[in-house]
């Protein structure tokens, strides 16, 4: 199975694509796709889905895993990123991916045993089950490579409870 996990933003957006078989995690591609502060929303929307869908097109993912946001104070950014999410599972739903939500509580969950453990945690078990040499930068590019993670291990569970192995 191929997964895009997506950590959505308006001045980056990370992705990351990885490929599971069994337990075994293969890293496709990551990065982020950015947006200029200069740039109008309605542009920096496009660029991040005109991104996507260019990924989507490019590696053929079956599923996406998006991570769920979470804001303090601050509802006017907490606006603009809902925006960008929303572009996000738009380009994934018109690339016919599976769309699966997951709280930075859940992602946390998953990768590092614990739902309250610190971004260094989750970077650091990002770099290990991945077998990369460092910690992927931006920090929303391992986030995303969390996001994927996470849904690997949530999708490994459905597929056994239904009694399918992959």
């Amino acid at each position: 199975m191929r997964i895009l996990g997506i950590d959505p933003g308006y001045a980056i957006l990370g992705y990351g694509i990885i490929d599971v078989r069994g337990n075994r995690f293969t890293v496709v591609d990551y990065g982020a796709i950015t947006t200029d502060a200069s740039m109008s929303m309605p542009d920096r929307l496009q660029t991040l889905y005109d991104g996507l869908t260019e990924l989507i097109y490019k590696y053929e993912p079956q599923e996406a895993s998006i991570e769920e946001l979470f804001f303090n104070n601050n509802a006017k950014t907490a606006i603009l990123v809902g925006e960008a999410r929303g572009v996000a599972v738009l380009a994934c739903a018109k690339g016919n991916l599976k769309i699966s939500e997951y709280t930075p509580l859940q992602i946390k969950q998953a990768l590092v045993g614990y739902g309250r453990a610190d971004k260094k945690q989750v970077q650091y078990m990002v770099k290990t089950m991945l077998n990369l040499d460092a910690v992927p930068k931006p920090d929303d590019t391992a986030d995303a490579l969390a996001a994927a993670i996470c849904h690997a291990h949530s999708a490994g569970r459905r597929d056994i409870m239904k009694g399918r192995q992959f």
